[in-house]
């Protein structure tokens, strides 16, 4: 009984201790209804003119208000109101079947697909070109000013040259759009393992070789546990920009699926809230991603003996 009468008390503590204007829940919440009330500003701004002007042509006399309300609801709007987005998505997302190709989740799907092989060669590159630059001093002063220089590159310019290159040698389909992937992704992984290599102190590099370690086994033992939060940090982007890069890789190939295709089919149709509704479903799909990156970081550290908040 005195164990209870003690546990409840804390337990109201706590309850009690959760006040969300106390926390980051109320100055989130207080920006996204600003961005709300400003979109919503610039939508009613921006499709008001073409609003009014089919009133007019059709020789219908309507009231301010109306024509506010009339804006809010246009087929092919300008800028779409957070609303329409809102239902598109729905429609696209949960009342459609996957399998349709005029499904959100279907589009997402292809597009993830390149994202994920793509990811996953650029990961591996960043990976052994890191470990090959800590430990062969001439390819640092030589390879790595040629993988800067690379970013520098527009990856719209350099996607159709890999697309009729890979075309012209009878590769087609997901393969070019993983490696336009792996091409933007590849350099944050290596330019934060090369940092993450090089971060254990040079004390414990010395007692390493006063063990008589080789060079493998400090690298597994030493500077490959050292690296885990350089290599997260930039998986964590690389993963994000991987999806902007299968993305690009849809648009020169004229692409009939993913959220490439998506963006040029509203593009040519005139289409804007399904433009809008594949940009936010291709952010909900990058978020996901970016998530999954960090529970992976989570799980790895747990494993490690880590302290994890």
């Amino acid at each position: 009984m005195t164990t209870e009468a003690a546990a409840i008390p804390g337990l109201k503590a706590r309850r009690a201790s959760f006040r969300p204007w106390e926390g980051n829940t109320l100055p989130v919440l207080v920006i996204v209804l600003a961005i709300v009330g400003l979109w919503y500003a610039a939508a009613l701004a921006m499709n008001w003119r073409g609003t009014a002007d089919a009133f007019e042509r059709a020789g219908e006399a309507r009231s301010a208000p109306e024509i506010a309300l009339a804006t809010m609801g246009q087929e092919r709007p300008m800028l779409p109101a957070p609303h329409q987005i809102v239902f598109e998505l729905k429609k696209t997302v949960i009342d459609t079947p996957t399998t349709s190709r005029r499904s959100l989740v279907y589009h997402a799907w292809v597009t993830l697909s390149s994202t994920l092989v793509g990811f996953g060669l650029g990961t591996a590159l960043g990976i052994v070109l890191a470990v090959l630059v800590v430990h062969v001093k001439t390819l640092e002063r030589s390879l790595m000013p040629w993988v800067i220089s690379s970013q520098t590159i527009p990856i719209l310019a350099i996607a159709p040259i890999i697309i009729v290159v890979l075309g012209s040698i009878g590769v087609t389909g997901l393969l070019p759009k993983s490696i336009i992937s792996a091409y933007l992704c590849f350099f944050p992984i290596t330019i934060g393992m090369v940092k993450g290599l090089n971060s254990p102190d040079p004390m414990q590099r010395d007692l390493m070789r006063t063990y008589s370690a080789s060079q493998a086994q400090t690298l597994w033992r030493l500077r490959l546990p050292a690296s885990l939060p350089y290599l997260f940090a930039g998986l964590k982007v690389a993963v994000a920009i991987s999806l902007v890069g299968a993305i690009v890789g849809e648009l020169p190939t004229g692409a009939q699926a993913g959220l490439g295709a998506r963006l040029l089919a509203g593009s040519y149709y005139g289409q804007t809230i399904q433009i809008w509704a594949a940009l936010f479903g291709a952010a909900i799909l990058a978020s996901l991603l970016v998530a999954t990156v960090g529970l992976v970081e989570r799980l790895v550290n747990r494993s490690m003996g880590a302290r994890t908040a």
